[in-house]
């Protein structure tokens, strides 16, 4: 896996996609990264919402598993368990995508997860997770809480960093339209 600080992206500004394209074949205007940006910032937190996280195992088996993500500075971060599957997937290959359906889009993101262990980042998303009702808190170089997903392992978790390389964007409600983000 890479170490967090070999991360090709800036994780304190918002980035932009450097291309986008419509495969919409029935004439649907762009869809403005825009509308997923503010679906992925805002929606989370306004109703329970599943991201779902692919991995792929050592052996080239695809693992799925339902993670809570938040979404900060153009790039989704997600907890696990360090023996947890993902995790163990994540170390021997960072590549992953998210699935997810929001309000009026749904999205699947490609692209690389990676652990974060600075301090600033880890207090930056514990105060998150406690903002939407989960009682993180910052412990040594990971995340801690009473409790957690019965699927994360046991404490202490470890917070990773997906930087999404190409998001794939189907609007679900008016205006529809279909894009392609590449960052």
């Amino acid at each position: 896996m890479l170490p967090a600080s070999r991360l090709e992206v800036n994780p304190m500004s918002e980035r932009e996609p450097t291309q986008a394209t419509n495969p919409d074949r029935y004439g649907s205007p762009d869809l403005p990264w825009s509308r997923a940006r503010e679906a992925l910032t805002n929606e989370p937190r306004s109703r329970n919402v599943t991201f779902f996280l692919g991995t792929v195992g050592p052996d080239g088996k695809p693992y799925a598993a339902g993670v809570g993500a938040l979404w900060q500075d153009g790039c989704l971060y997600f907890t696990s368990g360090p023996g947890m599957r993902k995790a163990r997937n994540l170390a021997t290959n960072p590549n992953c995508t998210f699935s997810v359906g929001l309000e009026g889009i749904d999205l699947v993101l490609e692209g690389t997860a990676a652990r974060v262990t600075d301090g600033p980042t880890l207090e930056l998303l514990a105060g998150r997770y406690r903002e939407g009702g989960w009682p993180a808190e910052v412990a040594g170089d990971a995340l801690t809480a009473p409790y957690s997903a019965p699927t994360a392992g046991p404490p202490p978790w470890h917070l990773y960093r997906f930087s999404p390389r190409v998001i794939n964007g189907l609007a679900t409600a008016e205006p529809y339209g279909a894009a392609r983000w590449v960052f």
